[in-house]
């Protein structure tokens, strides 16, 4: 089964079980703070698993699109990719495990479906610990449907827990479903989870019954949820009888373009060739969707621009150069074009940032060969024929020197490199990092305190001031809410003036101050476009949607939550205006 087969089989089969379907969601979160990428197709839905009504009903299905990079290291293995595709179900308070569980079961059994021998089928169930109790229910339904009990394994939290997706938020177990791949057990200890192959994982159904607080506890939620999550490419390897999901017609044409263009054979390149791939393929979606940024040293641009040059590094070992990677690139924008338009719509955007950055980094490269030349030729950096960890870390940290190239190259004039170092100073450098991020990654889309709330509004009105004032060129690329402050990221090319802050602000509290009504209505994105209502529009036609209106002042497609009445936010105050990503701006405010 190919994987446009296996998209529309199961949106086929959920929307006979009275599912609606609905567009993937933009890779960015818009209002989320938690994470920088969608990361999963419940992320754009938390806000209805915490009881928001949802425009399409209490049963939804979709395709999502979904970037991480907490696995970034295991790429070029058998099973791991940053950007790939989850099917998913959801139930918003509608039914529970035992429907869930069934629904599962026959879209994987039934010959009318994807006809896996129940024979092949495991399952993992929450063990219980002092939060949630063990999970014999989803156990015992299994049971019934024929899995038998010694193919039914009790895992911790580690292994059968979902969520939240940022620091609070909706959770709770989950029920994995494994397929097995027919191979030997490795050890008397394989079992599903074990990373030997030999079990496929390919689906996951979450009962979403907890919140998680700031304080760590776990509360009932008001409503009890069902989230599934099917990866297409798992899922496809694993019915096409593969090893890995780059053995399958979502990245082998894209491997082939690689070894044509560099005339090597994949078979001797298999993980560089898999990680440029893997990594331009996530580059060229995240540079494609529609609220798409550019490679910059912030957020999600940091990101983009860490994948783009590994990319380069990778593609220099095969003697690819970026015109080659604009190649690769356009090979994965057709593979998908279909089912994502976005990609060959906004191509331009794509070949154009992706040939600056690939360019920009093969300079610094060079760069970096001077300063490996000026390192070498110092005696105070060698010492017993070592070149020291740290320096090695200053190479790779501040100009963006691969550590195992500057081993091949001290190699070659006799000398070896302290990589134990090396990796000491880098974890040194995430621990300083990931503190970082967990100040900054708190509240998200799951946060609904007051001031949240208000903030959230308040980009509503500062949305369309910014468009009063700059132009109607002005679109949102994205926001970060947290109780403290917003950020708001937007379509502009020049720094704002002084006197253009002073404007947005007072366009802004003369609207705080008329007191006004906010109205939200449900209507399908046609009559919110006839109405003038502003918003992420792609992808999105047939839905129905949430449109806010403030007064006679501002008509915004949005998902919530908000306050009723402008005269409840206080005084709007731009603290900071910067640049965010080459013709994008950033704005830092707050409520006074």
């Amino acid at each position: 089964m190919l994987a446009n087969e296996l998209r529309e089989k199961y949106l086929s089969f959920f929307k006979l079980k009275d599912h609606v379907i609905i567009q993937s969601a933009s890779l960015i979160p818009e209002n989320d703070p938690s994470v920088l990428f969608t990361t999963a197709g419940m992320h754009p839905l938390v806000p209805f698993l915490l009881g928001e009504k949802h425009p399409a009903g209490k049963r939804i299905t979709s395709c999502q699109k979904c970037i991480r990079t907490g696995d970034i290291a295991d790429v070029g293995d058998l099973m791991h990719g940053t950007f790939f595709e989850m099917l998913g179900n959801w139930s918003l308070g509608d039914y529970f495990k035992k429907e869930s569980i069934a629904l599962s079961y026959e879209f994987l059994t039934s010959s009318n479906w994807l006809d896996i021998d129940i024979n092949r089928i495991s399952i993992t169930v929450f063990a219980g610990d002092a939060d949630a109790p063990r999970d014999e229910t989803s156990a015992n339904l299994w049971k019934k449907l024929g899995i038998p009990e010694n193919r039914i394994y009790y895992y911790p939290k580690k292994d059968n827990w979902w969520g939240p997706p940022g620091e609070t938020g909706p959770c709770g177990p989950d029920t994995e479903i494994f397929f097995d791949a027919g191979l030997p057990e490795c050890s008397s200890e394989c079992r599903p989870g074990c990373s030997c192959g030999k079990y496929f994982e390919i689906w996951n159904n979450v009962f979403m019954e907890y919140k998680k607080t700031s304080t760590g506890k776990y509360e009932p939620l008001l409503q009890k949820n069902v989230d599934t999550g099917m990866g297409v490419e798992r899922t496809i390897a694993m019915l096409q009888g593969k090893r890995s999901i780059y053995d399958t017609e979502l990245f082998l044409p894209v491997i082939g373009k690689i070894s044509e263009l560099s005339n090597k054979s994949y078979s001797d390149y298999i993980k560089p060739m898999r990680i440029v791939a893997d990594h331009l393929k996530a580059a060229t979606f995240i540079m494609g969707d529609p609220l798409g940024v550019a490679p910059s040293n912030l957020d999600q641009g940091y990101v983009l621009r860490r994948l783009i040059r590994i990319s380069v590094r990778q593609a220099r070992n095969l003697n690819l150069c970026h015109d080659n990677l604009i190649s690769i690139s356009r090979t994965i924008a057709g593979i998908y074009g279909d089912v994502y338009p976005e990609l060959m719509n906004n191509w331009n955007f794509i070949e154009k940032n992706l040939t600056e950055e690939s360019i920009q980094f093969e300079l610094t490269l060079e760069k970096g060969l001077k300063e490996f030349e000026k390192i070498i030729s110092n005696p105070e950096s060698i010492c017993d024929g070592i070149l020291s960890g740290q320096l090695v870390f200053k190479l790779h940290d501040t100009f963006g020197f691969p550590p195992e190239l500057t081993t091949e190259l001290a190699a070659e004039k006799g000398i070896k490199t302290d990589i134990e170092g090396y990796r000491e100073a880098f974890r040194k450098h995430q621990e300083i990092s990931r503190s970082g991020s967990d100040i900054r990654f708190k509240g998200g889309l799951a946060d609904c305190e007051e001031n949240t709330i208000k903030l959230h509004t308040v980009t509503h009105l500062l949305h369309k001031a910014l468009r009063i004032v700059l132009g109607n060129h002005v679109m949102q690329k994205g926001s970060n809410i947290t109780p403290q402050r917003l950020r708001f990221d937007f379509s502009h090319p020049d720094k704002l003036t002084d006197d253009q802050i002073r404007k947005v602000e007072e366009i802004i509290n003369k609207q705080i101050e008329r007191n006004m009504d906010i109205e939200i209505s449900e209507m399908t994105v046609e009559e919110a476009k006839n109405k003038g209502a502003i918003g992420l529009f792609e992808g999105k036609y047939g839905e129905k949607v949430k449109v806010y209106k403030i007064g006679d002042f501002s008509i915004e497609i949005c998902g919530g939550p908000h306050v009723m009445n402008t005269g409840k936010l206080g005084k709007f105050k731009i603290i900071k205006e910067e640049s965010s990503s080459k013709g994008v701006r950033r704005i830092k405010a707050i409520l006074e």
